[in-house]
């Protein structure tokens, strides 16, 4: 585990150890618990799959330069 800081008002941090101690657990269990349930419940977020497929020139990369000549200019 890594271990990390989590700064909290003095009501959340006097519930938490009440809430902990009821349950018998950590109050870093208590939160790691929170967490992995709330993680648990987002939406998967959406991944890329592919990079720059598009139709056009095959050769964009290496020839970006010369693709370029010209753009922007009025």
């Amino acid at each position: 585990m890594k271990k990390t800081s989590v700064y909290l008002d003095p009501k959340m941090d006097r519930d938490l150890g009440r809430f902990a101690a009821a349950e018998g657990k950590s109050r870093a269990e208590v939160i790691r618990e929170a967490l992995a349930d709330w993680i648990g419940e987002m939406p998967p977020q959406p991944r890329i799959t592919a990079i720059g497929v598009f139709t056009g020139p095959g050769d964009l990369s290496q020839n970006v330069d010369r693709y370029l000549e010209g753009f922007g200019e009025d």
